[in-house]
């Protein structure tokens, strides 16, 4: 059977995996809803005896505070379970699921252990049932784009279908969590890249998405998510808007500087990593005690936004305009701490309840200002929500799909076209998937599509070579001090023995140990080159391993390093001389 479907032209052979595709995250999909409902069950309805809102589509059920001084244990208790279970069994599957598979794309072939979406699905249920400020949508991308992978190998695919696989795997699974069939099959090749497009997904996007849309919302209803939004657009408004697109773009610089310094505080924790989200899930705790809106999901705080029923938020006697200004700013840390601390859980749907609060926020304001012209604050809810995750996620044409789709309406359209747009370019470079190259000529999955011809005509023998290896015998300090006067942070591992190359060391994972030698110490591995294989091949890995060296082996032997410099060289030397005689000719 594999056989048949690899060798089927491109359309017939979509179209099957798409719909297989399509069903295992719809399934999917259905198991990991229910595995959040039942943790939150577990963790807060027992533990805490606390009810949290629910948005329109899953039965607009009441917040009920039970003993919420339980909620920081709660909170915790599913930290160190989450950690505990990711950074034994499944490291990649730590953070938001998402960037997890864009990484898989630009640099691993799409290639995901089959145990990631099943970890990823049992720590981020935990993780989000217990409180934690995380959404359901990035480990549906990642569970997805597992079992995507999964069945390119079953299929024997190759790699660049496997990276398809990936993708259509992501799309549906977004799009089927989120009931957006459409937006979810266009992030799906919108998502790899801060402004292209992988158009080759595209295709099986559409099909696995419906498919996946179609089993989902069979089960637990086809309902937008938010309900219908019946409103008239007034064009009028749309400088508010403008003003709206240009705040969000503001506070997305905000959200993506702090998540990825709280990221980068916890990695520089010389503790476990196993500990670490117990940490940030009691800072998460503390914030909750006072803003229990920062908690799960949230799309149930976004329907009481999207409802103007701001009245019936928790305020603990706080002022109701002080707490409605400083949630988008807690939903922010809170954020940050439950998933850049290591903890499993996307950041998609926090993004929404960040983006819906600062729409409310300017609503009521230009409300205020012109009651005629902005009688109402859900539409800047909403286009509030979309706007800022255009920005951060870098998905503008996605998410103004998702607008139609999430509310059963067009009449945002406009309005959200303007924001959007103003966020994306406000927000810049700035993205929270921080494994977003630009585009496809940035990206090693396509490094041998965009380089020239010369690349290819230059063979590794007509180089030179440097020897820059390390031995296994070398000490962790001797190699620190190597990588320090050479000005790199990796370097190759060679054999002392046999003199076959073991792999690349890198200076971040050389931590004490000085005397230790390297033969014990963490490698990555790392591909050679032959001395009759191209450069660009030898590019291509540079590319994908991170590194401005490739080893030379022949015959399993290691030769010595090509370095990009040399490629370069080399490059300028035969491009100019192409260049000369071209000019020659032309005169």
């Amino acid at each position: 059977m594999d056989i048949k479907i690899r060798n089927l032209e491109y359309l017939r052979k979509w179209l099957i995996l798409g719909i297989l595709i399509g069903i295992a995250a719809g399934f999917g999909a259905i198991i990991f809803y229910y595995m959040i409902a039942y943790a939150q069950d577990l963790f807060l309805g027992h533990m805490v005896g606390m009810s949290l809102p629910s948005s329109t589509s899953e039965g607009s059920q009441p917040y009920v505070p039970g003993n919420y001084l339980l909620v920081p244990v709660s909170i915790m208790l599913g930290g160190l379970f989450s950690g505990l279970l990711v950074y034994t069994f499944a490291p990649e599957a730590e953070g938001h699921g998402t960037d997890a598979m864009i990484e898989s794309f630009h640099h691993k072939d799409g290639k995901i252990r089959r145990r990631v979406p099943l970890v990823k699905a049992i720590a981020s249920a935990i993780t989000i049932g217990s409180g934690g400020s995380a959404g359901r949508e990035g480990p549906t991308a990642q569970i997805a784009a597992g079992i995507g992978s999964f069945l390119a190998d079953t299929f024997r695919l190759s790699p660049s279908e496997r990276r398809i696989a990936v993708l259509v795997g992501t799309g549906a699974g977004i799009g089927t969590i989120f009931k957006a069939p459409i937006g979810g099959a266009l992030l799906a090749i919108e998502v790899p890249y801060k402004r292209d497009f992988e158009t080759n997904a595209l295709f099986p996007a559409i099909v696995a998405s419906a498919i996946g849309y179609s089993i989902f919302g069979s089960i637990v209803g086809f309902q937008p998510i938010f309900g219908y939004y019946l409103g008239v657009f007034n064009p009028l408004s749309l400088p508010f808007f403008a003003i709206l697109g240009v705040a969000a773009g503001i506070f997305v610089i905000f959200y993506v500087k702090v998540f990825y310094e709280v990221q980068g505080l916890f990695r520089s924790l010389r503790i476990k990593n196993h500990y670490k989200p117990m940490i940030g899930a009691l800072v998460v705790g503390v914030i909750a005690l006072i803003f229990p809106e920062v908690m799960g999901v949230g799309y149930g705080w976004v329907q009481m936004l999207f409802n103007n029923s701001v009245q019936s938020l928790p305020t603990f006697g706080l002022p109701l305009l002080l707490v409605l200004i400083v949630l988008p700013f807690a939903k922010v840390f809170a954020t940050s701490f439950s998933i850049g601390s290591g903890g499993s859980g996307g950041v998609f749907a926090p993004g929404i309840f960040i983006g819906a609060s600062l729409g409310l926020i300017f609503g009521m304001l230009f409300n205020y200002i012109s009651p005629s012209i902005a009688a109402s604050v859900t539409p800047f809810v909403i286009v509030g929500a979309l706007a800022f995750m255009g920005g951060a996620g870098k998905i503008p044409i996605s998410v103004l799909l998702m607008v139609t789709e999430m509310t059963g309406s067009l009449q945002l359209l406009p309005a959200a076209m303007i924001a959007v747009a103003l966020s994306y370019l406000i927000s810049g470079q700035n993205t929270i998937y921080s494994s977003q190259v630009p585009t496809r000529t940035d990206s090693p999955a396509h490094a041998h599509e965009f380089d020239r011809p010369i690349l290819e005509n230059i063979k590794i023998k007509d180089l030179g070579t440097v020897d820059i290896a390390l031995t296994s015998e070398h000490s962790v300090s001797y190699a620190r001090k190597r990588m320090h006067s050479m000005g790199l942070t990796n370097l190759p591992v060679v054999d002392s023995k046999g003199g076959k190359v073991l792999g690349k060391v890198s200076m971040l994972n050389l931590h004490g140990g000085y005397l230790r030698k390297l033969g014990t110490a963490p490698m990555d591995h790392i591909e050679a080159v032959r001395p009759q294989d191209s450069a660009r091949r030898a590019m291509t890995i540079m590319a994908k391993c991170r590194t401005t060296w490739v080893p030379v082996v022949q015959k399993g032997k290691y030769m010595g390093c090509v370095t990009l410099g040399s490629v370069g060289d080399r490059y300028n030397k035969l491009f100019g001389d192409i260049f000369r005689k071209s000019s020659s000719s032309r005169k």
